[in-house]
């Protein structure tokens, strides 16, 4: 799978170019087009939905926009070390990568309940997206730091982490991160984003505009 971006760092869009054959798994909510004769197919419900998308005898390629304005980003998996990825963060990745959200990683952090993340291990490439701008927080070995749980996009398997209330009365739900923090201590990569997707929600209630608006 070739990764090619545009419209980058504001509204970026990711047209992943396949070989013949070649299949890729894609956040259904964020197919814009096609080549004609893509194969796609939905596995799982709501949040849990996966697209199967897969190329025919000539190739193809999809776009792949994510729902929130800002930039993406391309990991590279050598098979060595994995990444833990934000639900909402993850677009595609190769048919040679597992995501996995009951890896040791996820484990040792959700204590074996299902998360706000997901762990991507393998060989292969990965295509996140996040709200507004990316930033790489690169750790030092020994060296820590303290992310609203809102800002993390996806953070490397070397890195040491542990998630833990931001107020200890305030509302709290490792489903979808609210009330968290991360703290981590290097060695190893932080990727954050410029802008919170429940920050954003909170704002829209608080300014009057609710679900049901």
């Amino acid at each position: 799978m070739q990764v090619r971006t545009r419209h980058t760092p504001t509204f970026g869009v990711a047209r992943l170019v396949l070989a013949p054959g070649e299949a890729v798994l894609v956040d259904p909510l964020t197919i814009a087009a096609t080549s004609y004769g893509l194969v796609v197919e939905v596995k799982g419900l709501g949040t849990k939905a996966v697209a199967l998308c897969t190329a025919g005898a000539e190739g193809g390629w999809l776009d792949a926009t994510p729902v929130l304005p800002g930039d993406l980003h391309q990991l590279e998996l050598d098979g060595t070390h994995g990444w833990c990825v934000s639900r909402h963060g993850w677009i595609a990745s190769s048919s040679t990568v597992a995501m996995n959200p009951e890896a040791p990683p996820m484990q040792a952090i959700f204590g074996g309940a299902e998360g706000f993340m997901n762990y991507a291990h393998g060989k292969g490439a990965v295509v996140i997206a996040c709200y507004g701008a990316l930033d790489l927080v690169t750790l030092e070995a020994g060296e820590a730091v303290t992310i609203s749980s809102d800002h993390v996009v996806a953070f490397a398997d070397t890195v040491q982490c542990r998630l833990r209330p931001s107020a200890p009365d305030g509302v709290q739900s490792i489903q979808t991160g609210e009330g968290l923090v991360f703290d981590f201590a290097g060695p190893g990569a932080v990727l954050t984003q410029t802008r919170g997707p429940r920050r954003l929600t909170t704002w829209l209630r608080a300014n009057g505009v609710s679900r049901s608006s």
